[in-house]
């Protein structure tokens, strides 16, 4: 499954263009030898173009950590840890003491919140997986 696959609108239209090489070549073995060029052009620039937006992210994470400031430096892990806690505190901790007291704090958790998160934890996945990806698709490029 390719990069593209992922944008609908794009995936179709790469489809489409390989689909077309069936309808325009009629010799089997030239149309999927065509096909496989078309589809490894398509691969190489959209994993070029991923490798590019991974790598400007990672400049700008690696600013923050080499920067001056604690706080330009720490704000992402600080985020993380306040949510982490406020998670902690609604289903680990009041839970046991509400077992003990009779009523225990909760933390409202905001909609926002559990975006912020889910952006926060699916973007440190998707980066160190596309950290890996990059990795191997250039040690893949060199051989």
């Amino acid at each position: 499954m390719a990069f593209w696959s992922a944008v609908p609108l794009v995936g179709k239209v790469i489809d489409g263009v390989v689909g077309l090489v069936d309808e325009a070549i009629e010799d089997k073995d030239e149309a999927n030898k065509l096909k496989a060029q078309l589809t490894t052009m398509f691969a190489k620039a959209d994993m070029e173009k991923f490798s590019t937006q991974i790598q400007s992210q990672a400049n700008v994470i690696m600013a923050e950590a080499n920067s001056e400031s604690w706080l330009a430096r720490n704000w992402r892990p600080v985020l993380m840890m306040v949510f982490t806690f406020i998670i902690f505190n609604n289903y680990v901790l009041v839970p046991w003491l509400g077992l003990i007291f009779s009523k225990a704090p909760v933390l409202a958790i905001p909609v926002q919140m559990w975006e912020l998160l889910k952006l926060g934890v699916s973007g440190y996945i998707v980066g160190r997986s596309g950290e890996k990806m990059v990795k191997v698709w250039k040690s893949n490029k060199e051989e």
